[in-house]
């Protein structure tokens, strides 16, 4: 079997079998096939697609090139959450906690953010002495004992897509639908979960910006899942603007208390009960959406929610006072409000713009050296629909020791992000649709 023949074929369209995905996959992480061969392979791919069945061999391959996490003695149905990633997006923060309490472990292995802002692990991070790094036993042990641990993956979790994704990134193949697919669900392959809910963002703050894209990307992801015995949901929701108001690590910690408590942000806490409510089906602790969401609803109002946060960061060495009292959290030492220019409605706030702000003040990584201020970002103060007058704070600022030139260009991003109408607005939805293995229900 050779690497160029493989190529060959792809480009022309053919389907390759699990034999020679295997020999890619498996020869391309030993160093036998070079960077140029899988470049011309990926390409190929991005122009002629891969089938379900190929997709899925893929997917296996590169899941079993390192590491995989066996969660079978933790009693239960596993049931795992990914977000294909916004602004704003602190689902896990509310859901880990929220999905415990009502019963199912969730074992989560989370990664760090390359961007706009943290990843999971870095908001964490934001609660004073919390640890993210744990071995297998204890991690085990801390869900046996509490229902919910949340640490960063092992170093060596697909090494075979990690070294493909970083050769994507320079070579304009990341954006292929079987490619990204894959890509996702060889981690949560490995990571070892019963079952998985998919939260597939969409809009100008995603990396699917159509709806068409976004629902192709999660039918992709659910049909792998299914081949590979995983019960999968994908659940199609906007980030055509932020989620919730708060943009920045220590910020939306902060915002995620408030929603346990049941005074979170409207669109953060349907969100949450939207996904929690899988969740909780896959789980096989509600017969449908309707009794799980009202099992959720009564999680949050009887504090038990926000009681499985504290023992989260408890058993993970964090100050659970920092939950009773978040003022603690780590604060900016200074605020500057940006100002409407007119008067109006807000008709569109572009989430990426919003979430570049952010980096510019220090609450994301422009390079996988940078260092994070946990402290920083952005406060919304008006989302779509809202009503504004000239002079009105559209946002805040909160930032610590940005250079001024950062700060007149975060200021300067914010104020391009919000399109201001003079007729009323209102919000897009914020589901667009589930995918299971049956289909695509549009909402």
């Amino acid at each position: 079997m050779r690497a160029v023949d493989i190529i060959q074929k792809k480009r022309d369209g053919g389907e390759l079998s699990r034999e020679e995905i295997a020999f890619l996959v498996q020869g391309y992480s030993r160093g036998e096939i070079p960077d140029y061969q899988m470049s011309a392979w990926a390409m190929a791919v991005y122009f002629q697609g891969m089938n379900a069945r190929e997709t899925g061999d893929l997917t296996l391959e590169m899941a079993m090139s390192g590491d995989q996490v066996d969660l079978s003695p933790i009693a239960g149905i596993k049931v795992d959450k990914h977000s294909t990633g916004g602004v704003g997006d602190k689902t896990t923060v509310v859901l880990a906690p929220l999905v415990a309490s009502a019963g199912v472990p969730v074992a989560k292995m989370s990664g760090r953010g390359l961007g706009h802002t943290g990843g999971t692990l870095d908001k964490l991070e934001s609660i004073s002495g919390l640890t993210v790094e744990m071995d297998q036993s204890r991690f085990f042990a801390q869900v046996g004992e509490i229902g919910v641990a949340v640490i960063g993956q092992s170093g060596n979790i697909t090494p075979a897509d990690k070294k493909l994704y970083a050769l994507r990134d320079v070579t304009a193949t990341v954006d292929s639908i079987p490619l990204i697919a894959s890509s996702v669900m060889s981690k949560k392959i490995a990571a070892g979960a019963d079952a998985i809910v998919l939260d597939v963002k969409t809009g100008s703050g995603a990396f699917m910006k159509t709806l068409n894209d976004s629902i192709a990307l999660a039918k992709a992801m659910v049909d792998i899942g299914t081949q590979l015995g995983r019960h999968t949901v994908a659940v199609i929701s906007d980030m055509d603007q932020p989620l919730g108001y708060g943009i920045g690590n220590a910020l939306e910690v902060r915002e995620g208390i408030d929603t346990l408590r049941g005074s979170g942000p409207a669109d953060l806490t349907e969100v949450c009960l939207i996904l929690g409510s899988q969740m909780l089906v896959l789980g096989g602790k509600a017969k449908d959406t309707d009794e799980a969401r009202s099992i959720l609803k009564a999680r949050l109002e009887d504090g038990s929610a926000l009681a499985k946060l504290k023992a989260l960061v408890t058993a993970q060495g964090g100050d659970a006072s920092q939950i009773d009292d978040p003022a603690k959290l780590p604060a900016a030492s200074r605020q500057v409000e940006v100002k409407a220019a007119a008067e109006g409605h807000i008709e569109a706030i572009q989430a990426e713009e919003i979430g570049i702000a952010a980096m510019l003040l220090g609450a994301g990584r422009e390079t996988k050296e940078s260092q994070i201020d946990l402290a920083v970002g952005i406060v919304l103060a008006k989302k779509v629909g809202d009503a504004v007058s000239e002079g009105e704070t559209l946002a805040v600022l909160h930032l610590n020791d940005a250079s001024e030139a950062k700060v007149k260009e975060a200021e300067s991003k914010v104020l391009e992000a919000y399109r201001i109408t003079s007729q009323p607005v209102t919000p897009a939805p914020l589901v667009y649709a589930i995918v299971t293995k049956e289909g695509v229900t549009r909402f």
